[in-house]
């Protein structure tokens, strides 16, 4: 059952119940943070993830959460670009733009309560980042006009797509750097995958530094094909019912690949208001509220003492079956990312 299908009666019943013991009361000097984050967590309805947790963690405590979304790397930009007066507390990207947020020393080290139950891959081993939401790269497809969804990265080419696929981009957007990455695992290295982007502008629409803004496209038919990752696309399905996701399979054959494209989240150095950040950070952790991702979110636990069983963690291992998963080395993508962009945008003229 998609996420928008539960009333707002029974989402206060479940986490205003399980939450209570994990928030603790409201605290008399409590103020407010502020939160940068890539888009994908907040539905413009009201009823999604960071909907909820925003409300019930001010419910719990009196901290109010003060909301700022962007593209990853917009996100980080703008980190860099108050570093001398800093305004975030809380940071939330996708890779590799949380890694490029610890690289140029915007994040303070703090591991929440219950970091310990997140994969070592998923988290910094230094304590400045780690997992609160698991997700996977997907690309989504217009169902109304496409009765099958294209199954190989060749299939993509297919001149009815010119103008009709887009993909947000690389070094910009976190799905779009992500598109980047597959794109080199599947085709077996940089310049195997740079030749084919360049093919793939024959019918690319062009830059779009928001993924989220693509769904809206695909929606209206205005797309038939666009990139997305399973959270933000799964989560949409309530409102855009023709919109269908899939995973491009290497050209070779076999089975579908993704990556893994967690929502990582960080203390912000030398942030306002620390020590209220440190327990929203605890608070996103909280097995309460990693049990309802899944539910509120779309996505995936980043806890693995977290089993969700509901409705919609059944729908979503459905749509990761058969897929093949692998696991970016991100540090050593953000050690190189600015020469992959640079030979993207040379392959593709962008």
């Amino acid at each position: 059952m998609p996420r928008h299908t539960v009333t707002a009666v029974l989402t206060a019943l479940v986490l205003g119940a399980s939450l209570t013991a994990c928030a603790g009361q409201p605290s008399a000097d409590a103020k407010e943070i502020t939160v940068y984050s890539a888009d994908g967590l907040k539905s413009e309805t009201g009823d999604g993830f960071y909907n909820q947790v925003f409300k019930d963690f001010q419910a719990r405590t009196g901290i109010k959460v003060d909301y700022v979304e962007g593209g990853s790397g917009e996100m980080v930009q703008r980190l860099a670009r108050e570093r001398s007066n800093t305004q975030a507390d809380v940071v939330v990207t996708l890779p590799p733009f949380i890694q490029e947020a610890d690289s140029k020393g915007l994040l303070a080290a703090y591991r929440p309560q219950g970091s310990t139950q997140v994969p070592a891959a998923d988290k910094a081993a230094d304590g400045t980042w780690t997992s609160v939401v698991d997700n996977y790269l997907c690309f989504i497809y217009d169902k109304k006009q496409l009765p099958q969804p294209p199954k190989t990265w060749n299939d993509l080419l297919d001149p009815k797509f010119k103008g009709k696929l887009q993909y947000s981009t690389p070094g910009v957007a976190g799905d779009g750097t992500a598109v980047l990455v597959k794109a080199m695992h599947d085709f077996g290295g940089e310049s195997r995958a740079m030749a084919f982007l360049k093919k793939l502008q024959a019918v690319n629409v062009g830059p779009s530094s928001s993924t989220g803004a693509l769904a809206a496209k695909v929606d209206k038919g205005e797309l038939l094909v666009a990139n997305g990752d399973v959270q933000m696309n799964y989560a949409d399905t309530a409102s855009m019912p023709d919109q269908g996701i899939f995973f491009p399979a290497p050209n070779g054959g076999g089975a579908p690949t993704t990556l893994s494209l967690p929502y990582a989240a960080g203390l912000v150095k030398n942030a306002p208001h620390a020590a209220d950040a440190r327990k929203f950070l605890d608070y996103l952790l909280s097995p309460a509220v990693q049990q309802e991702v899944s539910r509120l979110g779309g996505g995936f636990a980043s806890r693995t003492d977290v089993k969700a069983t509901d409705a919609d963690a059944r729908a979503l291992t459905k749509i990761m079956s058969g897929v093949q998963v692998f696991r970016p080395d991100w540090n050593a993508i953000d050690d190189k990312l600015t020469d992959y962009v640079d030979a993207w945008q040379s392959a593709t003229g962008s």
